[in-house]
């Protein structure tokens, strides 16, 4: 039961060129920053990412999109990511854009085992009736299109079918975490880090604070241990090394 690993390139070992990850964060809040570094010293490349958005100010998985790691991106989000979006326009790298809440039950049904869903998010739009540019060529042209998408009418209103995501491995960041792999997530951090945990196959959480089991309280407790295989304990300085998207002053 004990689920603890001594590094988190111990945790990332098993980890080969080509795997689907799903990886939880919002922003800069709640990254699996310590994972992914280790990833990138691994040489890992060819990976096919499930996030909502693809790092930011060189954090997070924009450490691996700027090595030119990342072959597939599955997302909602370009945001502030220059890199990003040069990949996508260059035709090096394959984008699938979806809604973000679509993103949210896509992995939270791949994890429930749920392996479709109708959902009114995206009907009369490229979303369902397809031909959103997944890939470019480079030179402005569509290589690759999305395909268009099953639509139902339920009660006189009309779905498209989405069907839930599964990956590999699953890259979390928690708050607290104890040794059989139970998670609390801090705020906003708590978005996609259960979901994107609960459709990896193989689930690998850092956490900022370990604590023996028992010391959370079940009612407390945002993912319950069984959907995570490996957890790493940050030192205090990882924990605390976290950085913010953008400033605001007030006057």
């Amino acid at each position: 039961m004990d689920k603890v690993v001594a590094t988190a390139e111990e945790a990332v070992a098993d980890v080969p060129d080509g795997a689907s990850l799903a990886v939880g964060g919002f922003g800069l809040s709640g990254v699996p920053n310590v994972l992914i570094q280790a990833l990138y010293e691994r040489g890992v490349s060819g990976l096919r990412v499930v996030s909502n958005n693809c790092g930011a100010l060189d954090c997070g998985l924009a450490v691996l999109l700027s090595a030119g790691r990342i072959a597939r991106v599955t997302g909602s989000y370009i945001g502030g990511n220059k890199e990003f979006a040069r990949q996508y326009l260059a035709g090096e790298i394959e984008v699938e854009m979806i809604p973000q809440g679509t993103l949210a039950e896509r992995l939270r049904a791949g994890g429930a085992g749920i392996p479709a869903f109708y959902t009114p998010a995206g009907v009369g739009t490229q979303v369902a009736e397809g031909g959103l540019p997944w890939r470019y060529d480079g030179s402005g042209g569509v290589a690759v299109a999305s395909p268009a998408k099953e639509v139902r009418d339920f009660d006189g209103t009309e779905y498209v079918l989405e069907r839930g995501i599964r990956t590999d491995f699953a890259l979390v960041r928690a708050a607290r975490g104890d040794r059989h792999g139970n998670l609390v997530f801090n705020k906003s951090s708590r978005n996609f880090n259960p979901l994107a945990a609960m459709a990896g196959r193989v689930t690998v959480a850092e956490v900022e604070e370990l604590v023996e089991p028992g010391e959370i309280d079940p009612d407390a407790v945002h993912l319950p241990g069984i959907f995570v295989r490996r957890v790493v304990a940050l030192s205090p300085e990882q924990a605390a090394d976290k950085g913010i998207e953008n400033r605001t002053v007030s006057v």
